[in-house]
């Protein structure tokens, strides 16, 4: 089966966002909940992983726990801002049993073989160790896809324009089968408002998070298309002239066996 995701189109984007101005509110998020979980957890921590490095500040706070970090991130260009590697997630150059605690933040979700990876990361942990993860998943984007919807509708086709989400119960059977022991999976449901359908885009070009699909709509929209697009956001703001969109983000954890 084909590759449903172009990981070197997701590598220029996301370093096309490094070099052009990052925007990191919802990866901050993201990392800022993963340690307020981090700070929860009693088992004794030396060594950590950290997959995934938008933010090359989050390399700093992990390592005044005292532990001992290495960073990995996909995108050469970011995993050098980070002082780290880079390698793709599926296919991890790290020995088994090295890391006490993965921390995986902005990227599985994007990648072609996610249970191989969760595979890969488990075995990468201690006896005992856990993984804690991030992504971005559920019903994120609805207004986005309705509006990419309409737009389809004013060209007379249909193609694909926002990614498919993994949903938190198919999440937390990928991490029981990948053998991970008491996988949890909860979802922090993010509200943005925004001015305007380009601010939106604007946001996700800055995240690196527009469309890596392989099969996707050739070309950009006719005017016809953005124009229908434009008007179903139109049609939904709210009196204050804003919409609201919303991004949901799947909180997951699991622990390698004893």
């Amino acid at each position: 089966m084909a590759d449903l995701f172009d990981l070197d189109l997701r590598d220029l984007r996301r370093a096309r966002a490094l070099r052009s101005g990052r925007e990191t509110f919802l990866h901050d998020r993201a990392f800022e909940d993963i340690l307020d979980r981090l700070a929860l957890i009693e088992r004794p921590v030396a060594s950590i992983l950290l997959l995934g490095a938008f933010n090359p500040d989050w390399v700093d706070k992990l390592s005044a726990s005292g532990a001992t970090v290495r960073v990995i991130d996909p995108t050469a260009a970011l995993a050098e801002a980070a002082g780290g590697d880079a390698h793709r997630e599926e296919a991890l150059a790290v020995d088994p049993q090295s890391f006490d605690c993965i921390i995986a933040i902005g990227t599985l979700d994007t990648v072609n073989a996610l249970p191989d990876t969760l595979l890969r990361l488990r075995f990468a942990l201690t006896d005992g160790g856990f993984l804690l993860g991030a992504m971005a998943g559920g019903d994120s984007l609805p207004m986005l896809r309705s509006a990419m919807r309409a737009a389809d509708q004013a060209q007379g086709g249909a193609s694909p324009h926002v990614h498919p989400r993994i949903d938190p119960a198919s999440l937390t059977s990928l991490l029981t089968n990948a053998g991970f022991q008491m996988p949890v999976v909860d979802v922090d449901r993010v509200r943005l408002r925004y001015p305007s359908l380009e601010k939106l885009v604007a946001d996700l070009r800055a995240m690196g998070g527009t469309n890596i699909l392989r099969q996707k709509a050739q070309g950009s929209l006719t005017r016809a298309g953005l124009a229908a697009a434009q008007q179903w956001i139109d049609d939904h703001r709210e009196p204050d002239g804003k919409f609201t969109e919303q991004v949901e983000i799947l909180h997951f954890m699991g622990w390698a066996p004893e």
